[in-house]
């Protein structure tokens, strides 16, 4: 029989699975390891080498549950899914009363949901924790979102927060230079218990939305920099570089910067230059686009971005539209350069301070329709280090919840008010300038527009729910009367009376 000395186990060795495994053992926790095809495992165990001490893998799985010490801690890091059911439904039987499940990976929140609830009938904890930062922050500290059992929680809470990427309580900068069998010491670790449920994993879902957002902002202002600035790749590298340094200090910046300076090593070229515009991607952005739209919650700047990625792959579509389509002709703009390419960093920022608040309200909707009670300073605060869209912004936002737990709206925070007041004249000249060049800038605009449209007493939805009512008897609410009362025309009678509804 296997000796139970490991503190946790993890199933599932791709590269996230195998870098969380050995940042766990890099913080003296012993861990085992079980892939379903072995040789997996072995080759693992052999490109780890002999200086991994606290790491083991098995071949079979009975092995490697009785390996781990009670209440048994898996980790499973499989695909989203059956695969992940598969894998709960092999470990059942080989459980105890208490043992915890925990998902790693990017399952959508319904679906850890229905998980929790099945494993609770057999006495059994399920966690859902949402894991960011890539390959890198798995390795070295990533940012952990964690939901399910409040009870599985606290007997996890020592490893999630060890191994989790850690900043500086000071002032939120992600504290750097882990290496292996050399982790990060001290500091703030950005790992927090979320909600009950499914409430890690959608906050996680939300974290790639916004994420989607900020790349897509990004190339935006690359795009503006090449076309209308006229600028060379490796000189908007640089820019960014600068910028990493400001207010936008985030790692989507910084790899911006290192990317655009970048050489192709087959043509020496510029590598943007030679990577084909169809972007992919994995359903997190959608499922925060189609989840918003389900509770009719405003998220426009996330769902274009989505859309973004949808129009890049129709590629030969748009070369063949190319030749048809007329518009604009991108002009350069060569007067005032440096004027101009500090009215696109402000069209940035303000872009991606819409773009936040949109998430950070669907998370607030989103609390009531499935009951969970989410702390947003927390969660922006786990967000500083580890994950990909961490940067010195959300320390802004850590205050601003700190200063009002209960803010309904980024946009009405003092700092994020007088930043958009600030910088909103050149985010217009900015917008303006593309609509003129024909450049899309789908996110840009629709951030604005969700500005314009949050900030008008009066929108002309008015005359909407007039149409609803005179094709569909949809009803209407008075302006001169309390919220809460509906009336309909009757507009086929010719007097066209109106009726209480």
């Amino acid at each position: 029989m296997t000796e139970s000395t490991s503190n946790i186990g993890l199933i599932g060795l791709a590269v996230m699975g195998q870098n969380l495994a050995l940042n766990i053992a890099d913080h003296g926790y012993k861990i085992s390891v079980f892939n379903r095809t072995y040789s997996k495992t072995e080759n693992f165990l052999e490109k780890t080498g002999s200086e991994v001490i606290n790491l083991t893998g098995y071949e079979d799985l009975k092995s490697f549950v009785d390996s781990l010490e009670r209440p048994k801690k898996i980790i499973i890091m499989v695909q989203a899914g059956n695969p992940t059911d598969a894998v709960i439904d092999s470990l059942i039987p080989l459980l105890d009363k208490g043992d915890i499940i925990i998902d790693g990976g990017n399952a959508k929140w319904t679906d850890t949901i229905r998980r929790e609830k099945t494993l609770k009938q057999e006495d059994l904890f399920f966690l859902g924790s949402g894991v960011s930062g890539g390959e890198e922050g798995a390795r070295y500290g990533p940012s952990l979102m964690p939901g399910g059992s409040k009870d599985a929680w606290n007997l996890v809470k020592p490893i999630w927060d060890s191994i989790s990427a850690k900043v500086d309580a000071s002032n939120g900068k992600p504290l750097e230079g882990a290496t292996p069998g050399n982790p990060i010491v001290g500091g703030e670790p950005c790992s927090a218990y979320i909600g009950n449920d499914g409430a890690g994993h959608y906050v996680k879902m939300v974290h790639n939305g916004i994420e989607y957002g900020d790349m897509q902002m990004i190339c935006e202002a690359y795009h503006l920099m090449s076309s209308v600035v006229g600028l060379h790749p490796s000189e908007i590298g640089d820019i960014f570089n600068n910028w990493n340094e400001g207010e936008l200090d985030s790692f989507l910046i910084e790899i911006t910067g290192d990317i655009l300076k970048q050489d192709d090593p087959r043509t020496k070229k510029p590598f943007v230059d030679i990577v084909l515009d169809a972007a992919g991607q994995k359903g997190t952005g959608k499922w925060t686009s189609v989840n918003a739209l389900d509770m009719g919650v405003p998220a426009p700047t996330v769902s274009e971005a989505v859309f973004a990625r949808c129009l890049s792959a129709v590629k030969e579509e748009r070369i063949a539209a190319a030749k048809i389509l007329s518009g604009p002709i991108p002009k350069i703009n060569s007067i005032e350069k440096e004027n101009l390419i500090s009215a696109i960093r402000d069209a940035l920022y303000c872009s991606k301070i819409c773009s936040y608040a949109q998430g950070f309200q669907l998370m607030r909707e989103a609390q009531s329709e499935y009951g969970w009670t989410l702390d947003f300073g927390e969660i922006a605060k786990i967000w500083r280090g580890g994950c990909i869209i961490r940067a010195a912004f959300l320390q802004k936002i850590t205050e601003a919840y700190n200063k009002n737990p209960t803010l309904a709206n980024l946009l009405l925070d003092d700092y994020f008010k007088e930043c958009i007041n600030k910088y909103q004249s050149n985010w217009r000249e900015v917008i303006s300038l593309a609509v003129k060049n024909g450049i899309s800038i789908p996110t840009f605009g629709s951030a604005l527009s969700y500005y314009d449209g949050y900030r008008s007493e009066r929108l002309p939805q008015n005359l909407l729910q007039a149409q609803r009512d005179y094709f569909g008897a949809h009803t209407y609410e008075r302006t001169d009367e309390e919220r809460g009362k509906f009336y309909h025309i009757d507009w086929l009678n010719p007097d066209r009376p109106e009726e209480e509804s």
